[in-house]
């Protein structure tokens, strides 16, 4: 369909174009009212018949273009920083200084000679920094105070000794404690350890019939009997004299001590004290 049959229609035009039309047949002679009627009926049906023009489209505006994507790049995750296991007690100790310093004089009063300040900071899991200022805070509080024992730094460790003024109350005691008697029990028990070594805590105590702790211990200490190895069967400790024993009592081998059948009371009067009981 092309542009003219979309113009709108001049119904005045057309009219008169009609009737100029009708006038030049009329002049003619070739008029006829009829005919034109007819003709413009028909026009009028063909008229009605046409759709109406359509309306052109409105512009379609184009779309805006889209934004370009922001790259939103994800953080990296950050991992946690792993704590040590004793994170826990290196925080407490340099939070509260008298629990490391308590925990200093618990060691020190354990040890058997001068330890180092970087044995004691892993003991404690402390910085070695801060062991070694309570160390040094340590002395000075027992100097200060004028306590009984000192702290000293001996070569490359620490260690407790008793201060120097009171050597002689030291040296008194332990004179004296040397050359104490040996009770009843410690003389019994040391008798049967002599006669029966190596023996073991247990036999000596069932054969007193009473516990030994107490004098085994005396006895160690005095240094006149020492461990000399294990039990096979039970795996208690077994138990000598020392040469000190020996020392004391004047012989020079256990061959010396006296035979126990001549010290023993005859069979009869164990049975008649029995008995009597």
């Amino acid at each position: 369909m092309s542009e003219e049959d979309h113009r709108p229609i001049s119904w005045e035009a057309l009219a008169a174009e009609l009737a100029a039309g009708r006038a030049e047949a009329e002049e003619r002679g070739e008029a006829d009212p009829a005919t034109w009627d007819a003709v413009a009926a028909e026009l009028a049906a063909r008229v009605a018949e046409r759709p109406p023009p359509a309306a052109e489209p409105a512009p379609v505006a184009e779309p805006a273009p889209l934004p370009a994507p922001v790259q939103v790049q994800a953080p990296e995750p950050t991992a946690d920083p792993v704590q040590p296991p004793e994170a826990d007690a290196v925080a407490e100790a340099e939070a509260d200084p008298a629990v490391l310093r308590a925990g200093l004089e618990a060691l020190l009063f354990v040890v058997d000679g001068p330890v180092d300040d970087v044995t004691l900071a892993a003991a404690l899991r402390a910085p070695v920094p801060r062991v070694r200022a309570a160390l040094a805070e340590l002395a000075g509080d027992y100097d200060r105070r004028g306590a009984g024992i000192t702290l000293r730094r001996v070569g490359e460790g620490w260690r407790l000794y008793t201060r120097e003024e009171h050597a002689e109350v030291v040296e008194r005691y332990l004179v004296d404690g040397q050359r104490s008697r040996l009770t009843q029990a410690a003389l019994e028990t040391l008798a049967v350890i002599a006669y029966r070594q190596p023996v073991t805590r247990a036999r000596v105590a069932a054969i007193r019939g009473v516990g030994v702790d107490g004098v085994m211990r005396t006895l160690l200490s005095r240094g006149l009997v020492r461990e000399v190895g294990s039990d096979p069967d039970s795996g208690g400790g077994l138990y000598a004299t020392t040469p000190l024993f020996l020392e004391r009592l004047g012989l020079s081998g256990l061959d010396e001590l006296p035979e126990l059948g001549p010290l023993l009371p005859e069979p009869s009067s164990l049975l008649d004290e029995h008995l009597g009981g």
